[in-house]
C-alpha cells in the first residue's frame, strides 16, 4: 500500500523498493489485493512483459492507517540505524501525505535523493499541499517547478528526519516557511502529533 501511493508502479520497481521479498512473494500478495479490489493490474503487450498496479478507490481509503503506522513507527521505534541497517527514505516519503492529511501547508516542495545506497539513480518526490489534500509524485528525473526544493544524500535525509532533525546536511532553496513545515511534520516529535505543519 505504503509504495503505491504516489502512483502505479510496475512490478519490477515494487521488487526494487522492497527489498526482500521474493518474486513469487511478492507476485502471490498482489494477486492477493487485486482479488480483494484494493488494486488494479494492466497488462501490456510488450517485450519483456509489463505489468503496472495501481491502487483502487477503496484502497486510497486506507491511507490514513498507513500514517497512523507511520505516525506509531515514529513515535515507538524510530531511531538512529543499527550498523549496516539500510533505511528507505523514499518509504518514510511516502507516508508523507498521510502524515501532513489534517495541517498540510499549501504549495509544493520538491525533495531530491541524491547518492542512493546500491547505486540506485537520483530521486525527486514531489508533495503537493492543496484543496483536496496532499499528493506524492516520485520522479527520477529533475524538477524545475516547486515552490521549495530540498536536496541530499541518504545519510543527510536519515539525519533530517531521524530523531535529532539535524538538515546540516540538506541544500534547502525556496519558501522557507514550506520547508520547514513539511521537514518538522516528518520528524518523529511532527509525525507524533506534537507539532503542526501550519505556521
Amino acid at each position: 500500500m505504503r509504495d503505491l501511493i504516489a502512483g502505479p508502479r510496475r512490478f519490477v520497481e515494487l521488487q526494487r523498493v522492497l527489498p526482500g521479498i521474493s518474486t513469487e512473494q511478492l507476485r502471490s500478495r498482489l494477486n492477493r489485493m487485486v482479488a480483494d479490489g484494493l488494486l488494479t493490474r494492466q497488462r501490456y503487450r510488450e517485450v519483456p512483459p509489463r505489468v503496472d498496479y495501481e491502487l483502487t478507490e477503496r484502497a486510497r481509503d486506507l491511507e490514513g492507517v498507513v500514517a497512523a503506522l507511520a505516525r506509531w513507527g515514529y513515535a515507538w521505534t524510530w531511531g538512529a540505524p543499527r550498523e549496516g541497517e539500510e533505511i528507505d527514505i523514499g518509504a518514510v516519503l511516502r507516508v508523507a501525505p498521510g502524515l501532513l492529511a489534517e495541517n498540510a501547508p499549501r504549495g509544493t516542495i520538491a525533495c531530491t535523493v541524491t547518492e542512493r545506497s546500491k547505486g540506485a539513480p537520483e530521486r525527486t518526490y514531489i508533495l503537493t499541499g492543496g484543496p483536496g489534500g496532499p499528493t506524492l509524485a516520485e520522479r527520477e528525473e529533475p524538477v524545475s517547478e516547486a515552490d521549495s526544493f530540498v536536496a541530499g544524500p541518504e545519510s543527510a535525509w536519515i539525519a533530517a528526519l531521524g530523531p535529532e532533525g539535524s538538515r546540516a546536511g540538506l541544500e534547502v532553496s525556496g519558501d522557507a516557511r514550506l520547508t520547514d513545515a513539511v521537514l518538522t511534520v516528518l520528524t518523529p516529535a511532527g509525525a507524533a502529533g506534537g507539532i503542526s505543519a501550519v505556521a
